[in-house]
């Protein structure tokens, strides 16, 4: 008998939410045989619907969707749930993205797209969270910061700092490199799951988010640029 094999991240539930009937069929069909199990909602309301029944590992949500936008989906979703989310959005619209990332997406498309780019995508984010516990595990404090890995939370001098899962993987990275720089490529990779491409913004703006937040609590510590390199903390 053969040992028991882990489930592969292939056989997660999906769930595409988009109006474009034909691009969903599209989707379908493609997913379909890579090993993942797709669901398809037309309206943000059914979306939400679903998600609240649970049993789903992902979501594809389109921005521009009738009645109730993807941005508020994703708002609605943030305030209920951590599943992770990947827009859609349309070619070349960076405050799109940008909004997205805000409200707590954890990757973003543009289209039109390959399918097998998203699945890409989905794997990455999937790996990304499936490996967060087993890697990360206990609780880990750097000066007025604390951060509880097993709960994907984190405080700064006891007070919430609200985070998604890649802006708190991030975090992490910088905190356990302790002031030494963190190259863009590694936090790329380590963080978000994928190469650094010329064209990828996504990095770029999940720190500055993250610098947002944290203004917002203190002024003690600061993610700091490193012109050519990357990204470091400094604490004063």
């Amino acid at each position: 008998m053969t040992a028991a094999a882990e489930v592969p991240e292939s056989r997660a539930r999906l769930l595409i939410v988009d109006d474009d009937q034909e691009l969903c069929s599209m989707l379908a069909e493609y997913l379909g045989p890579e090993g993942f199990a797709v669901e398809l909602a037309g309206t943000g309301t059914a979306a939400l619907d679903r998600v609240a029944r649970g049993g789903l590992d992902l979501v594809v949500l389109d921005v521009m969707l009738p009645a109730l936008s993807g941005f508020e989906v994703l708002r609605r979703l943030r305030s209920v749930s951590r599943i992770p989310v990947i827009m859609l959005t349309a070619r070349g619209e960076e405050v799109d993205r940008v909004i997205g990332l805000e409200l707590g997406a954890d990757d973003y498309l543009a289209k039109p797209f390959s399918p097998r780019e998203l699945v890409a995508r989905i794997r990455a984010v999937l790996r990304r969270m499936a490996a967060e516990p087993q890697q990360v595990p206990g609780v880990v404090v750097w000066g007025p910061l604390r951060l509880d890995l097993r709960a994907r939370q984190a405080a700064i001098d006891g007070r919430q700092l609200e985070l998604t899962a890649a802006e708190l993987r991030i975090l992490e990275l910088l905190v356990r490199a302790d002031t030494r720089t963190v190259s863009r490529e590694d936090l790329m990779l380590q963080a978000l799951g994928r190469r650094l491409l010329p064209t990828d913004r996504s990095l770029d703006t999940h720190v500055s988010n993250l610098r947002r937040k944290l203004g917002r609590l203190t002024d003690r510590i600061a993610v700091q640029s490193v012109r050519g390199s990357g990204y470091a903390l400094t604490m004063r």
